[in-house]
């Protein structure tokens, strides 16, 4: 059975996203996309590291994993949004800010998502009546619109953290309040309290929100002095580890 390729559309954009480990050839340099309001625009650079082109297209979302091209509807322009890269190349998309198009906070960051989907060239005739699946791989990275004005510094952003003990069914959790205008991702989380380390799941917490994190295992208050130790992303994508002491209930 001979499994053909289609043209780009809605099931094979969903048969892409249901394949997140497959490997991607277009590589992206950096893990985020820091867009500077000031700037009016920010370049994000691609390599294509396999020995063949690819067919790329990019589009920035609001949030919806499921989003297309066409039904993105951002402040964002990405050009060139749809491209043949060649092999072993090099190509810079320019991602540019429209105003006019929708108002956005001017006291902390607005996130957004930057895709970049990969589809590959067809099997050459060489291999013709061969049973082949060929799949495009799409990569999305976390875009934070960062507004002119904003006089905290990022960097600094974690440490301004606090970390509150909370009921959580039979067990405990800890709030994480952020003060800051800034999403600030954590990638891990721990409460060492008497001798023990309880784990959370890794999460982001919003500008000037709060997030609750589950500690399983925790089940009766720990001891004053306790400290949560945590790792955050910073602008350059290097993880950071901070600890700040656990507020009491």
């Amino acid at each position: 059975m001979k499994i053909p390729v289609r043209t780009l559309g809605a099931a094979w954009l969903g048969l892409c996203l249901s394949m997140a480990v497959a490997h991607a050839s277009v590589l992206i340099t950096g893990t985020r996309v820091v867009f500077p309001a000031q700037d009016g625009e920010v370049t994000v650079r691609l390599t294509n590291d396999a020995d063949r082109p690819a067919l790329v297209e990019s589009w920035v979302d609001a949030g919806d994993a499921q989003s297309t091209p066409d039904r993105a509807d951002t402040p964002f322009l990405v050009t060139p949004p749809l491209f043949r890269m060649e092999a072993h190349r090099d190509q810079s998309l320019r991602i540019l800010f429209t105003p006019g198009h929708q108002a956005l906070p001017a006291d902390r960051e607005s996130l957004f998502w930057l895709n970049v989907l990969e589809v590959p060239p067809k099997p050459s005739t060489a291999n013709a009546g061969a049973n082949y699946l060929q799949l495009a791989i799409r990569s999305r990275l976390k875009l934070f619109y960062r507004p002119a004005g904003l006089t905290a510094d990022p960097q600094k952003a974690p440490d301004t953290l606090t970390f509150e003990l909370a009921r959580d069914g039979a067990g405990y959790a800890v709030t994480v309040h952020n003060p800051s205008p800034y999403h600030i991702t954590l990638t891990r989380l721990r409460l060492h309290a008497d001798g023990t380390s309880y784990a959370g799941q890794s999460g982001m917490v919003a500008p000037l929100s709060d997030l609750r994190v589950a500690l399983p295992g925790l089940t009766m208050p720990p001891p004053a002095g306790s400290v949560v130790e945590f790792v955050c992303i910073n602008d350059y994508g290097a993880a950071v580890t901070f600890q700040k002491p656990l507020a009491p209930r």
